[in-house]
Parts: C-alpha cells; structure tokens; sequence
C-alpha cells in the first residue's frame, strides 16, 4: 500500500512541475510539440532517477558520516552536471541513435531544477503515507524519484497536446503565445489538485 501511495502522491497529487512548480523553464520552453516534450521526458526520467540514486549514496555514505551536510546543494549539483555529461559521453559511444534521440534534451536538464529538487526533497524531508513518518530508504527514493519524472513527463506531455490544439485554434490576439501557455498550465494545475484528496 506503501508503494501504492508514494506513487500516486508523486504522479498526481504533488506533481514535480503542477504543484511544486520547479522545472517550469524547460516544461513551457519544449512543449511546443508532442514529439519534442515525449523525448525531454523521457530523457528527465532517465536523469532524475539515476541522479537520485547518486545523490542519494553520497549524502548518506559522505556529507552525513562527515558532518558535511552543509554542502547538500553544492555537492549536489555538480554530482548531477557531471552525471548529465557522463551520460551523454556514454550514449554518444555506445548508442548513437539513442544520444541522437535525445539530442538537444540531455545539456538542458543539467539546468532543470526539477532534477536537484527531486534530488534534496528525497534527503531532507521526511514522508507519510498514512504510516509513521520516516524517511526514505533507497528503493522508496528511486522509486518516489522515477513515479516523479513520470509525473513531469505526464504534465509535459499533457500541456504540449494541449498546445498543439491550441495552435490550431483561433486565439485572440492578447493571449497568443505566452499568456495562453500560462493560463493552459493554470487550468493543467487546478485539474492536477482535484487529486489532491486521493493521498
């Protein structure tokens, strides 16, 4: 039941970008198509998870034994910058269709703060789900921090549908671009709290 909860609670209920509103930069800035906002989720999920995962190893197994838990933020974010680099020299050598999919999406989520927020809310906060609070242990953590890509890459995926409609739509001048953008994702979100009850 445990599992059931962190992943509606990370999909739906407290979603990364709808209700938590980080990663808003590259959430409006490549949903302009559904090709290109399936390939920038994909490529999130892939970085968050695995950015998770080391995170995660080195503030328990270093910054904490050390007393270095000052360094959380810093530590962090060039341990993701350098993963994201990592993967993309890995990728190039050993799947060139693959880094070509990508393209673009893997330098971009090195700026996503989506990934360092997923990476410091799994460290520093405690969770419950209807049971003592306590905090994650590491298949919770990558386990919370995959269902919360895969909630990204839903409200991603989602907004650029709904952007495609609605550039083929009549919209009044004022509100073309941006502004319609803005209140799409106002819409998106007060549809995302309706879940809000479920967890």
């Amino acid at each position: 039941m445990e599992i059931l909860l962190i992943i509606v609670s990370a999909i739906f209920v407290n979603n990364i970008v709808l209700a938590q509103f980080l990663g808003i930069c590259p959430f409006l800035g490549v949903s302009n198509k559904l090709s290109t906002a399936t390939g920038m989720s994909a490529a999130v999920c892939f970085v968050i998870t695995l950015a998770t995962l080391v995170t995660y190893l080195l503030n328990k197994y270093l910054l904490v034994p050390f007393g270095l838990e000052f360094l959380q933020t810093i530590g962090f974010i060039l341990v993701i910058a350098a993963l994201v680099q990592m993967v993309e020299i890995v990728l190039k050598k050993t799947s060139p269709s693959l880094y070509q999919a990508l393209g673009i999406f893997l330098p971009l989520i090195t700026t996503n703060c989506a990934v360092l927020g997923v990476a410091i809310t799994v460290v520093t906060k405690e969770f419950t789900f209807g049971l003592p609070s306590h905090m994650l242990g590491l298949g919770e953590a990558l386990l919370y921090a995959f269902a919360t890509s895969l909630g990204y890459g839903l409200a991603m995926v989602l907004f650029a549908g709904l952007r495609e409609h609605l550039a083929l739509n009549s919209v009044p001048k004022a509100f073309k671009g941006v502004p319609i953008a803005l209140i799409t994702v106002g819409i998106l979100a007060l549809a995302f709290m309706g879940f809000s009850g479920i967890a």
